[in-house]
């Protein structure tokens, strides 16, 4: 449900518009530094305000509930909690009965019989993801010298992602995107078969990000056309490094030693200027919708910190579980 992880397990709360939003991080091995300043950096990559990007503006600083002691973690469950600030749910308060087509509105009220909470996209919204960097923060630090890095390598199908938002928004339209990530200095041998392989654990994690249509790793959907002589990574020494990396740096289920890549495709996003034909849900008759607000022309333009930040928290997770992470013994 909202939980994920077996030993560095997560669990995230609160709605887009609601009083905060947060994370809960169970399982940290104690003695880790940590303070409000080694977040900043990522927070702010995951911030909006750039061209393209949403116009909602928070402070987004990390209010530590528990789980920190003198700077240190102290293998309690650490609780961090970010307060919204900049709201204005007048502009979704039609969402309940008048749906946006591509988004959560519709199932979401099937689902909670229209409990929901409907602003801002309530539990469904891609400001949650605020928790998921959070958690990510403190699993990079956790897995060095393990590293995860992401970038966004396209945008609606174009290179220059600047050029390909500019031409969206100039008819008020959105556009998806292409991130890759890279996972470097991974031991070999982690994860399980079958349905505990990386690939599955990252997957799982990486789905769990709103607007991710599609994961693939190394080379994906591409070796479907290759032959097994051309796909097949060549061993060249007793480390298990290979000549080529089209598996992605995972066989059978297990990191192989070589990098892991993966690309995540990221949908174009659903809140857009250009009216669009719906449902009114109360009368069944067609309805058109104007939607208004502040939204991302391409939210990928703010994924790459996330995609780094879940893989991060597997990769924590899989090493805890290999007893790969010691207790860090505070100086």
């Amino acid at each position: 449900m909202n939980s994920f992880g077996r030993i560095f397990r997560i669990s995230i709360f609160g709605e887009s518009h609601g009083s905060a939003v947060g994370i809960l991080i169970d399982g940290c091995p104690a003695g880790l530094e940590l303070c409000q300043r080694d977040f900043q950096e990522d927070l702010n990559r995951r911030k909006g305000g750039g061209e393209g990007e949403t116009g909602r503006i928070e402070s987004d600083l990390p209010y530590f509930e528990s789980g920190l002691f003198k700077g240190r973690t102290t293998g309690a469950p650490i609780l961090i909690r970010f307060t919204n600030e900049d709201i204005r749910s007048e502009h979704y308060k039609n969402f309940r009965q008048i749906p946006r087509p591509g988004h959560a509105d519709f199932c979401a009220a099937k689902k909670f019989a229209g409990y929901q909470d409907p602003f801002g996209g309530g539990h469904f919204s891609g400001r949650l993801t605020l928790g998921l960097v959070a958690a990510g923060v403190i699993a990079k630090k956790a897995i060095e010298p393990v590293t995860a890095t992401a970038r966004l390598v396209e945008a609606g199908g174009d290179e220059d992602p600047s050029r390909a938002v500019k031409q969206a928004a100039s008819c008020g339209d959105s556009v998806g995107g292409l991130i890759e990530c890279e996972v470097l200095s991974v031991p070999v041998g982690l994860g399980e078969p079958f349905f505990d392989s990386v690939e599955s654990l990252l997957s799982h994690m990486l789905f769990s990000i709103p607007a991710v249509k599609g994961v693939e790793f190394g080379s994906g959907f591409q070796s479907a056309r290759m032959r097994g002589s051309e796909c097949n990574d060549m061993l060249i020494d007793t480390a298990g490094h290979t000549a080529t990396n089209h598996s992605g740096g995972i066989n059978g289920g297990l990191t192989n030693g070589n990098p892991v890549r993966l690309r995540v495709a990221v949908k174009p996003t659903s809140s857009i200027a250009r009216p669009q034909k719906t449902i009114h849900l109360e009368t069944g008759e067609p309805a058109e919708l104007k939607i208004e607000g502040r939204h991302d022309t391409c939210i990928a333009l703010r994924m790459p910190v996330i995609v780094e930040s879940a893989a991060a928290i597997v990769f924590a997770d899989l090493l805890l579980q290999e007893q790969k992470l010691g207790r860090i013994v505070s100086s």
